[in-house]
């Protein structure tokens, strides 16, 4: 696999991944309350439970992205 192959799947895939952090994100920024009600159907949880689980879940997310496509993206371009 050629750099250049490396630079493009890295930068692709921090777009991707940011663009499914967003759908996560977003929703839960502005329907909250839609949202716990429907996970209320499926799962018991308190509105705390609900809010701790979705921040722990964007922020693992995000240091994941950060550390397996960024960080690499960033030394690829860097080592050109």
């Amino acid at each position: 696999m050629s750099m250049e192959i490396a630079r493009g799947f890295f930068l692709w895939c921090s777009v991707i991944n940011y663009v499914i952090l967003l759908i996560w994100a977003l929703p839960f920024m502005f329907w909250r309350d839609g949202l716990y009600r429907l996970w209320c159907r499926f799962f018991r949880v308190s509105a705390e439970q609900f809010d701790m689980l979705n921040l722990g879940g964007i922020s693992i997310y995000k240091i994941g992205v950060l550390l397996f496509n960024i960080v690499p993206c960033v030394a690829l371009y860097l080592v050109r």
